[in-house]
């Protein structure tokens, strides 16, 4: 990706109010005004561009080899006058739940978020608090909740998407069993319910840590409102174990559902075969052709034989019946 392509904003911000869109060269001399905080937004960079904003705020070689490279889980780590703060994105893609990351530098005067892999833009987070000046005064820290936030939420609409699905799964596994299809869908939601809790889980503990830790980076002001995020982080994962659930449910309702029709199936079978095996024991019996058996010369010997299998076939049916059976 080329740089421009990458380099999604870069602008700086002094009492609240966007001041202008900035190069990332002069970046580093923005920061260092007193009451200005330079936010730079990146997709995917390539290393020369993370280099360039290295050099302007000083960022640890460690953190900017992780942010070039994705596949980090969530953390959160202390750099010196700098955190580095990793937290995993999560869209649905094609009925398949596709993983990003979003990492964070912040600083005294900036922050930047990287963007990797499968991930809403910030743009919404930065036209929002535009028009709150207020809160964005705050500085750095409130746009790093406000990012940390905004990644949490996101994860609501794959999970209403995901909990539709499952209820409509729910609604088909009473009336019939399920396919292979449905089977192996199944199967993959409750594989990507548990990659996305893995994803998310660790980001409890960066909160945490962003609420209750004395970082230089954190004003105390603004601990309750990681605690907020902490908090709806423990929601989604609650949600997440919740359809994991129905979704066991849903397949072992579906086995019981298909082994008592099996169960009926063969019910049927053996009644049938039980009142089919009346005529075909008596007609055995009359058909081993001796020459002296009884009733052979009685002229209504017919007609009895042909009764008595009648109301046989009728009384094992209406036993069958009455026991549900047939």
């Amino acid at each position: 990706m080329d740089e421009g392509a990458s380099i999604i904003a870069s602008c700086v911000y002094a009492n609240g109010q966007r001041v202008a869109d900035i190069a990332i060269d002069d970046a580093g001399d923005w920061a260092h005004k007193e009451g200005h905080v330079v936010w730079i937004g990146l997709l995917e960079p390539n290393g020369e561009l993370l280099h360039r904003v290295q050099k302007q705020f000083g960022l640890h070689s460690l953190a900017i080899e992780d942010a070039e490279h994705a596949h980090q889980r969530p953390k959160l780590e202390q750099y010196g006058d700098a955190i580095f703060v990793v937290a995993r994105t999560a869209q649905l893609i094609d009925g398949r739940v596709a993983f990003g990351e979003t990492h964070v530098f912040l600083g005294k005067g900036y922050i930047v978020s990287v963007r990797h892999g499968a991930s809403t833009s910030y743009a919404a987070v930065r036209n929002h608090w535009e028009t709150s000046p207020y809160a964005l005064s705050k500085g750095e820290d409130f746009i790093l909740y406000a990012i940390l936030d905004f990644i949490v939420d996101n994860y609501m609409p794959v999970l209403e998407s995901i909990h539709d699905e499952v209820e409509s799964i729910e609604d088909r596994v009473l009336t019939k069993p399920m396919t292979n299809s449905d089977i192996e869908r199944l199967y993959m939601l409750r594989r990507d319910l548990l990659r996305l809790r893995n994803a998310i889980g660790p980001l409890v503990d960066v909160c945490g840590r962003l609420s209750n830790t004395d970082l230089p980076q954190i004003q105390t002001a603004m601990q309750p409102l990681f605690r907020d995020v902490t908090d709806h982080v423990r929601t989604v994962q609650e949600k997440i174990d919740g359809l994991r659930e129905v979704l066991a449910f849903a397949f072992e309702a579906s086995l019981l559902v298909g082994q008592s029709q099996e169960t009926a199936i063969a019910k049927r079978l053996a009644s049938w075969a039980a009142i089919l095996a009346v005529p075909t024991a008596i007609a055995g019996i009359y058909g081993m052709n001796f020459r002296y058996m009884p009733e052979l010369d009685n002229p209504m010997g017919y007609y009895e034989v042909m009764g008595f299998i009648a109301v046989l076939c009728v009384i094992l049916w209406w036993r069958f019946r009455k026991n549900g059976w047939l």
